[in-house]
């Protein structure tokens, strides 16, 4: 072909995906964007239809995509010197677009679908970021900035009377009157006693279920302080539930065991900066995931993992705890993830299915994870040198996950893994612990079957190994293959026994159906003796009797969504 002259496949292939990309990214922030009236006509119902829907734009989208440029480039669609010219008319269509980086990811995981791609394909791939990013004057961030007035709740209150809501706070003077003085003491416990001089906060409310963040920070000098305000909308108006002011409890916030904000950000390259200068440890991939762009969000936690893997030799070994029937689970040591392969048969009493499995994994990703559920990532077709894996858990990958993992010359290929944030497991946890930290882990055990209850969530399985402990002190739960919704479930009372010899038989001496849990026969297994025992009944024992299961199935079929927030309420009591 002459110079000068694109080849009409390349252009028309580029020319399909970008416009692809468009109207997901358009779709995307049009959804996202109700978040606002969702809040202030208090329409949670709305909300929760909403995080759905997002959900599952980017898989529906990538495959009408992938439909469009097979009949475009025919019988040449696999061929990789055609795909590196798609690339490159593709680079030339999204350079200086606000979502760049997405828009890459998203070219990708149209060219996996196309060419199965087992690892990557440096021909058809994006491998890093292709332009470079200069950072931004801070006037150029989507960010508001205030200098604090001498009257520091002046400033609050301009700040707050800023976002604009069609509702009215309930006592908007009060609440900036409250705010000043929870920063003005958050800031006085520093190191150094600087005056705060400014707030920035994102231009940008974040919303997630029936909450609303101001996310900001307080400046002065070279110190930073996050500055987080919760909003509320109840009966009598929105109202500051708490004011975030360490990093510890704005990463909670931000965990990757919620679920993801909806938050009207165009060019989530410049928000991610500015939440990094708050959340200096948060990875990047997790904060592009808490935006709503998780599969960004995978292609960073990959890209990091491989700069992990080509900075040491370290290899991959079982990880710490109780080995799973399910699932057979390894970790890089030095890395902050586990990764899980489905194993080819499970060992009994376990009863599910592989397929079935899978599908618990997709309702964790599409539900209300209330904080609880450690959220997991998909991966399908990776690739890892033979000599980065230990003998031992070699051995137990080829031996009990072959369908999944194989052998291809020097190189592991696993088929389809999910990888976690590591998190302590709780059994480990506790053996360790001294009694002031069990007893909170132990009390924060029994909250998390509860907040997973209350957005219909049943883990199924009580055991403490199916728990985890993260980096501040909160319990998740990661052992999803026994999860179901709460509403599927039959709660009942055991029934008494017809004989004296029934207490003492192995087998139960009534009729148990696939869907019945008895919550007395779960109160046998209280996996805590002594004080700790004793203090998690006091506060926890309601678990144990279908009383308590029954009137939280009620409220959830009647449409209920009750109050979890990621935070202690931290503005004093009005």
């Amino acid at each position: 072909m002459a110079p000068g002259i694109r080849n009409p496949h390349a252009v028309s292939g580029a020319d399909a995906i970008r416009a692809g990309f468009d109207r997901y990214h358009e779709t995307f922030l049009a959804i996202t964007r109700r978040g606002k009236p969702r809040f202030e006509r208090r329409d949670w119902q709305g909300s929760l239809m909403d995080a759905r829907e997002r959900l599952d734009l980017y898989e529906r989208v990538v495959g009408e995509v992938v439909t469009h440029v097979r009949r475009a480039l025919g019988d040449r669609e696999r061929e990789e010197p055609l795909w590196g010219a798609v690339r490159t008319v593709y680079s030339e269509r999204v350079a200086g677009h606000p979502a760049g980086e997405v828009a890459e990811t998203f070219f990708n995981s149209v060219t996996r679908r196309i060419f199965r791609t087992v690892g990557v394909n440096p021909a058809v791939e994006y491998l890093d970021y292709l332009f470079e990013r200069v950072p931004s004057p801070l006037a150029l961030h989507p960010i508001r900035t205030y200098r604090v007035d001498p009257d520091a709740e002046a400033t609050v209150h301009r700040m707050l009377d800023d976002c604009r809501f069609a509702a009215a706070f309930a006592d908007l003077p009060g609440d900036a009157r409250r705010v000043a003085a929870e920063v003005a003491r958050a800031w006085a416990a520093g190191q150094a006693p600087i005056t705060i001089e400014h707030f920035d906060v994102l231009e940008s409310v974040f919303y997630r279920r029936k909450g609303a963040y101001l996310v900001g920070r307080a400046r002065g000098a070279n110190r930073i302080m996050p500055l987080v305000l919760a909003l509320v909308h109840g009966s009598r108006g929105i109202v500051v539930d708490a004011v975030l002011c360490a990093e510890a409890d704005v990463s909670v916030v931000f965990s990757f065991t919620r679920s993801y904000f909806h938050a009207d950000v165009a060019q989530p390259a410049e928000t991610i900066e500015f939440l990094r200068s708050v959340m200096p440890v948060k990875p990047v991939g997790e904060l592009y995931s808490a935006l709503g762009y998780n599969k960004h969000g995978k292609t960073e936690f990959y890209r990091e993992l491989q700069r992990h893997l080509r900075r040491n030799d370290e290899r991959f070994e079982i990880a710490p705890g109780s080995p799973g029937l399910v699932m057979a689970v390894f970790t890089l040591p030095s890395f902050d993830a586990v990764f899980k392969v489905i194993r080819d048969t499970f060992g009994a009493p376990k009863q599910t299915t592989p397929g079935e499995v899978k599908r618990r994994y997709e309702m964790v990703f599409s539900h209300d994870r209330a904080g609880r559920l450690v959220d997991a990532q998909s991966f399908e077709g990776l690739s890892f040198p033979k000599a980065r894996f230990g003998r031992a858990l070699l051995t137990e990958l080829l031996d009990t996950a072959s369908r999944t993992v194989r052998e291809d010359g020097d190189a592991i290929v696993i088929d389809h893994v999910y990888t976690e944030r590591r998190v302590r497991p709780l059994d480990l946890y506790l053996q360790d612990a001294e009694e002031p930290d069990a007893l909170r882990v132990v009390l924060d055990y029994g909250q998390s079957i509860r907040d997973l209850a209350a957005t219909n969530v049943f883990p199924g399985d009580f055991l403490l190994k199916n728990f985890g402990v993260t980096r501040h002190g909160r319990v998740v739960f990661y052992d999803y293959d026994e999860l179901r919704l709460l509403t599927e479930c039959q709660f009942r009372d055991v029934p008494p026994p017809r004989y004296p010899e029934d207490e003492l038989s192995d087998e139960p001496w009534y009729h148990v159906g696939p869907d019945d849990v008895f919550p007395a026969e779960l109160g046998r297994f209280i996996p805590f003796a002594g004080p700790l025992r004793k203090a998690f009944l006091r506060a926890h024992d309601t678990l144990y009797t279908t009383a308590f299961w029954h009137d939280l199935q009620a409220r959830l079929v009647a449409g209920e969504i009750v109050d979890i927030y990621p935070y202690r309420q931290a503005v004093p009591p009005r």
